[in-house]
């Protein structure tokens, strides 16, 4: 079962368990430049709003009735991130225009372990983007599908789907009853910024943008551990500002920040720290050409807002520190 509530994605598997489940919101962030740098963990700006298709079927393309769902606004070269939550572990799988995110290969809905193409909700607080190297993502950025940008498009040359396809499989119960209860994640940073209004673009899917070091971590648990017989599945379409307005009659949110705007105030950046073991990248994914270098190999100049940044403040998070005993 899968339930929207305050912008957030509730998976439910009661079946399985009581406590079965997690949380999968999709954040607002700085787009960093995309100069084959890379770059440490820029903000979460908020979620964005999701509605129900459903609740505006009438106002929507047949292809997003038939797929069902949810849709979110975003602006042409906005980058989002994926936040999960829960303290029952789960695996994700993540595709966009159905690409695997983390595979590089064509959408299925069971998992596999060869190469692993799928995450763990309790042990992956975020994913910003597509697994090209180990430690290394490229930042998912929305770009109107049609002129060749996204990843779907380069990898199987058609702009059949875009938006993203996510599946949720649970722990096994009787795995989960031997195991501790994991501890919520660190949440990063949500710093209120000054907004910006932007021309409204095409419908969207996502392109690799910058790179960022990310781990995406590998599955300790090993592909026996989850519940494939209990499944939920969810698209989540991308659309642009003006039909958003035109569907809901709700205005969509402003422009985030650039990221020279963001670091010349002095704000923070972020580094995730963790033992968990990397995946490698995929060798499908890493061949993507970046959305900065395909618009100047399509002759459409240098991507706006792109200027290389040095982040002045950069936070650590999930560090674990040595608590000193002293005396007692």
């Amino acid at each position: 079962m899968i339930e929207l509530d305050d912008d957030v994605l509730h998976f439910h598997f009661p079946e399985v368990h009581e406590r079965a489940g997690c949380r999968i919101d999709f954040q607002r962030t700085l787009r960093i430049p995309d100069d084959n740098r890379d770059y440490p963990l820029p903000p979460g700006l908020g979620r964005f709003p999701l509605a129900h298709v459903d609740d505006h079927a009438a106002n929507l393309p047949a292809a997003w009735q038939r797929h069902g769902g949810v849709f979110l606004p975003i602006y042409q070269a906005e980058a989002l991130w994926l936040s999960f939550e829960g303290d029952y572990p789960c695996a994700v799988k993540i595709a966009a225009g159905k690409i695997n995110a983390v595979s590089g290969a064509a959408w299925s809905n069971g998992l596999n372990a060869k190469p692993q193409d799928y995450v763990v909700s309790s042990e992956q607080p975020w994913l910003d983007g597509f697994n090209v190297a180990a430690g290394l993502i490229r930042q998912f950025v929305a770009m109107p599908l049609g002129e060749g940008f996204t990843a779907e498009e380069q990898l199987i040359g058609a702009a059949e789907h875009g938006g993203l396809q996510i599946v949720v499989y649970p722990m096994k119960r009787e795995l989960y009853a031997e195991l501790f209860e994991r501890p919520a994640r660190t949440a990063r940073y949500d710093e209120p910024v000054t907004m910006f209004s932007r021309a409204p673009a095409p419908d969207m899917g996502l392109a690799p943008g910058g790179l960022m070091r990310q781990k995406i971590y590998a599955d300790e648990y090993g592909i026996d551990a989850w519940d494939q017989q209990h499944g939920a599945r969810v698209f989540v379409h991308l659309s642009n500002s003006a039909q958003y307005q035109a569907i809901t009659g709700r205005q969509p949110p402003h422009k985030p920040p650039t990221a020279r705007e963001y670091s010349k105030a002095g704000l923070p950046w972020f580094d995730y720290y963790s033992d968990g073991k990397a995946l490698g990248g995929s060798g499908v994914l890493s061949g993507l050409t970046s959305l900065a270098a395909r618009m100047i190999g399509k002759g459409q100049g240098p991507l706006q807002d792109n200027e290389p940044v040095a982040p002045k403040v950069v936070k650590p998070l999930g560090k674990k520190g040595v608590v000193r005993e002293g005396e007692l």
